[in-house]
């Protein structure tokens, strides 16, 4: 929408993203990240960290489930999206203000760690958990509906890689 505030955050989790569904079925995940400035002092000679930001997000649909899945506590994420006020009032009347982030992108950092990226297939075993748990019906996967074998991780052709005689015939691709 037009005149939202669109920030990039990169930061740690606090904790790991909590999965839940609405009664309606949908998937949401919710989770914190912690981002510190660090400046580098020319009298002391070392790096000295700011006040750390303590930023809540929320993620929704196959996004969420996703970031349940791949990402924990700890982890540094690079995370973008829409920041939104929320005022309200605590049990003892004061007026409060909290500052969250509607998650349209989010990732882990690279800078210090590996990852290994998978084209999303069939329902994990824990997101199915969850999603019985709150009692949702399940929808049926387009990635994994039809021809078994064809999702990611089933051997189709997202899985074929350069000599494992899939797409490209045991050759190298053709780029």
């Amino acid at each position: 929408m037009a005149g939202e505030t669109v920030i990039t955050v990169v930061g740690n989790l606090v904790d790991d993203p909590e999965l839940r569904f609405t009664p309606a079925g949908a998937a949401v995940a919710k989770f914190r990240v912690a981002s510190t400035p660090r400046a580098f002092d020319r009298q002391t000679n070392e790096w000295k960290d700011g006040e750390s930001l303590f930023l809540s997000c929320s993620v929704w649909r196959q996004a969420a489930e996703h970031v349940a899945e791949s990402l924990q506590k700890g982890v540094r994420v690079i995370v973008q999206g829409r920041l939104k006020q929320r005022s309200y009032e605590d049990n003892q009347g004061v007026k409060r203000t909290v500052y969250e982030l509607d998650v349209d992108e989010v990732g882990p950092s690279l800078k210090n760690a590996t990852a290994r990226v998978m084209k999303a297939g069939g329902r994990a075993p824990a997101v199915e958990s969850a999603r019985r748990g709150q009692g949702a019906v399940s929808a049926q996967d387009p990635w994994t509906a039809g021809t078994p074998g064809t999702g990611a991780g089933g051997g189709g052709s997202w899985d074929a890689g350069a000599g494992s005689g899939g797409s490209w015939g045991g050759e190298e691709p053709p780029f």
